[in-house]
């Protein structure tokens, strides 16, 4: 059975974490798959991906389990050592995501805990049902978030409140998690409206989607000049071409 299944219709690929059983808990071995489900979606003809979790929580976390065969063995090969450019294989689990050329939306419900929140924090869009429960968990077993979420964090998170869900490991509901910046939104139906902004992001026009994307990585680490510059040389490549003009012709027949 695949830790993790992968659909694609109409342009959205729907990406579901599948170990109900245990709660979609993060093993070394669907580690792996997820980091191949990204990998699959490069350059994939999918204009949205929504990210989402089968049974009852989207990720309980890290499996426990799974880090004890890491023990005994030589840490600087296993975490020190880089995989992935500047990331090693545990930070790009979040950082794919991120770095896909398109929107990733993350439907949560039952509990985002530990490496599911920082799963989910690699996404451009949090949509929590509203008994959602959340938290920045490492602490709790002595460790620190290392898998690419402290690169993410700080984008949506005030320092103080950063420093009180780290230090703490406090598990906090949606609504909080809405006020503190951590999800987008609360929705009932999380899945299914995921969903529905998937199709709404799919219905635009594919080149300038996924240059909003890169221009809001530039915008979010870049210096005045270089995001300027950004906007510009991304314009300018957009202007004039086929996406854009039917972009212009579904435009002007709503208006007529």
């Amino acid at each position: 059975m695949s830790l993790v299944t992968t659909d694609i219709a109409d342009g959205i690929a729907r990406v579901t974490l599948n170990r109900p059983e245990k709660m979609n808990a993060i093993s070394l071995d669907m580690l792996d798959e997820v980091l191949a489900a990204a990998e699959a979606l490069r350059g994939a003809d999918v204009n949205c991906v929504v990210l989402s979790g089968e049974g009852r929580a989207f990720c309980a976390g890290i499996d426990i389990t799974s880090l004890s065969s890491l023990l005994g063995q030589d840490m600087d090969e296993v975490i020190i050592r880089r995989t992935h450019g500047d990331a090693n294989r545990f930070q790009e689990f979040s950082l794919a995501w991120r770095k896909l050329e398109v929107p990733v939306i993350a439907a949560l419900h039952g509990v985002c805990f530990g490496a599911g929140m920082q799963l989910a924090i690699g996404a451009d869009i949090r949509v929590a049902a509203p008994e959602t429960k959340l938290s920045i968990m490492e602490m709790k077993w002595g460790l620190v978030p290392d898998m690419g979420g402290m690169t993410l964090f700080p984008q949506v998170l005030r320092d103080d409140v950063l420093r009180r869900l780290t230090y703490t490991a406090e598990i906090v509901e949606a609504e909080q998690a809405l006020a503190f910046g951590l999800v987008t939104e609360v929705s009932e139906d999380p899945l299914a409206r995921a969903m529905e902004l998937a199709k709404q992001i799919a219905a635009q026009s594919p080149s300038a989607v996924r240059a909003a994307k890169r221009l809001i990585a530039e915008a979010q680490t870049g210096t005045t000049s270089s995001v300027l510059m950004a906007e510009s040389v991304e314009q300018a490549a957009l202007i004039g071409k086929p996406d854009q003009m039917a972009a212009v012709m579904r435009g002007m027949s709503k208006k007529t």
